[in-house]
């Protein structure tokens, strides 16, 4: 097996999909490796650290791309400049593709379109059942931690004002108020950091065990409304609700939003676009000055007036729809995701070469293109496939 391992060329993305140490084990497991030359040094990986692990280092993606038949991602297929297309573009028919493809965000439906007609079989970390088997392949668990980490961060960076509670010789200032939306992996995190940086936190999430996750940090719970029937989806992750349901939510926490200071959104649903939460009617009645960080912006965001990529401010609000929020943390988040991305290969493999039974659970549903047809079944219902 001929591996590839790609320079991310999304705008500040600092990670790589293979480290030195997960290049080491493909190699002695008798894979060839290619790793695009600096393709690691954002995450302070050397070149002659991925040459002593035995990769050969190229300087032209375009050789990785020709040469290889699988391909090893971080981020979904982005336009080169350099090259004038698509990453897609370079690649070719049967080649695999591992990596964050975000099939159910409506930004990436060309993306799929494309992938399909060229041949290409994409297979989606963000697809990973949360099952215990999968533990050690769960990318999308992985990345949520370093999100939730370093989106709050981000979140008291913007504020124009103290989180904690700080007393001084001219009185007391009162701490920020910040809501959590979605106390999963990501959320959890976000409320732990929060609290450690002195906010009063407030969680909402529909499913009773991850609210009650958020309550045994120290948050304070906002009743969503939401049957218990209807909140829980397949594997302990949240349910896909109907619109009804959504303006439901929406107005149970309707006031708690306009007193906010800070909101953390990272409600999703797997493999489906994520579930517009906050208006931008309630965006507008959030005082001057406050933050909405959007996490879920990868499969479409929860804030209505999030844009991807972007920090905007709106309504006097900052709105941060950055999608790349764990490249931020290289160091960590590249060792988890190498890790990740590494047993998920090696549990594909048989004989050295890549095996898709695609009755088993985990290929499945990170399934996303092959035999030139979109497969993934969130992507199909929000294509009309």
């Amino acid at each position: 097996m001929i591996i590839g391992v790609p320079k991310e060329i999304m705008q500040g993305e600092c990670r790589v999909s293979a480290t030195p140490e997960t290049v080491r084990k493909m190699v002695n497991e008798g894979a060839t490796v290619l790793v695009e030359k600096s393709a690691g040094e954002n995450s302070f990986y050397s070149d002659k650290m991925y040459e002593d692990s035995g990769a050969k280092v190229v300087d032209d993606c375009q050789i990785i791309y020709r040469e290889t038949e699988v391909i090893l991602k971080v981020k979904e297929p982005q336009f080169n400049y350099e090259k004038n297309c698509m990453e897609t573009d370079l690649m070719h028919s049967g080649q695999y593709l591992i990596t964050f493809i975000h099939p159910a965000s409506p930004a990436n439906q060309d993306m799929l379109k494309a992938m399909a007609k060229k041949g290409i079989i994409g297979l989606t970390l963000d697809g990973i059942p949360r099952i215990s088997r999968a533990q050690n392949m769960d990318a999308l668990t992985s990345m949520s931690t370093c999100a939730g980490y370093k989106g709050m961060l981000m979140a008291a960076s913007e504020l124009p004002k103290f989180v904690p509670q700080i007393f001084c010789a001219v009185g007391m200032i009162k701490p920020c108020n910040a809501l959590i939306i979605g106390s999963g992996v990501a959320g959890l995190q976000a409320i732990a950091t929060a609290k450690r940086l002195g906010a009063v936190v407030y969680a909402a999430d529909i499913r009773p065990d991850a609210a009650e996750q958020a309550k045994s940090l120290g948050a304070k719970i906002i009743d969503t409304g939401i049957p218990v029937d209807i909140a829980l989806g397949e594997g302990g992750y949240a349910g896909l609700l109907t619109e009804e349901w959504l303006e439901k939510e929406r107005e149970m926490i309707r006031d708690t939003v306009s007193n906010m200071d800070s909101i953390f959104c990272s409600a999703l649903v797997p493999s489906r676009r994520a579930p517009i939460i906050i208006t931008e009617e309630m965006v507008a009645s959030m005082a001057p000055g406050s933050v909405i960080i959007d996490i879920s912006i990868d499969q479409g965001g929860n804030c209505a007036a999030t844009i991807p990529g972007k920090k905007i401010v709106k309504h006097g609000v900052t709105i941060i729809g950055i999608k790349n929020i764990p490249g931020l943390i290289p160091m960590s988040s590249t060792w988890m995701f190498a890790n990740n991305i590494y047993n998920l290969l090696k549990y594909l493999t048989k004989d050295n070469k890549i095996v898709l039974d695609r009755n088993d659970e985990i290929i499945s549903k990170i399934l996303t293109t092959i035999d030139g047809e979109i497969v993934h079944a969130g992507a199909k219902e929000l294509m009309g496939l």
